[in-house]
């Protein structure tokens, strides 16, 4: 067999084997897992109480609390019979470092507008 379709066979069943990951982006993208991660911040939660604040059932809150403890947003402590979730909202700076390099940018193209039009300005004076 040729190298190429070796290769191609192991990617092939290396990626069918692989789970979906889920990133940081995937869990802010959707605003109930946002209001959950910003009921965390307060305070540590059990899924229960997470829960009574939705109109979606338990199991829905659940498979979101899910969804954030794979991508490390929130940490699920056991103590005794109630699992407890906490926030880790350091796993956040991810968003803010790649929001800012397009804050950056965009200060500095509308920096280089403002002297452009100041300039433009001057001359007409």
């Amino acid at each position: 067999m040729r190298k190429s379709k070796l290769a191609y066979k192991f990617a092939r069943n290396h990626l069918r084997n692989m789970a979906p990951t889920k990133d940081i982006f995937q869990a802010i993208a959707d605003p109930t897992r946002r209001q959950i991660i910003g009921m965390l911040a307060r305070k540590s939660l059990n899924v229960n109480a997470i829960a009574k604040e939705f109109d979606i059932t338990r199991q829905a809150v659940s498979l979101h609390v899910q969804f954030l403890n794979d991508c490390g947003l929130i940490v699920i402590k056991q103590q005794g019979r109630e699992r407890y979730c906490e926030a880790k909202l350091e796993r956040l700076k991810e968003v803010t470092d790649w929001v800012d390099q397009y804050r950056n940018y965009w200060d500095n193209k509308l920096d280089s507008l403002e002297n452009y039009l100041a300039k433009i300005q001057n001359k007409k004076k």
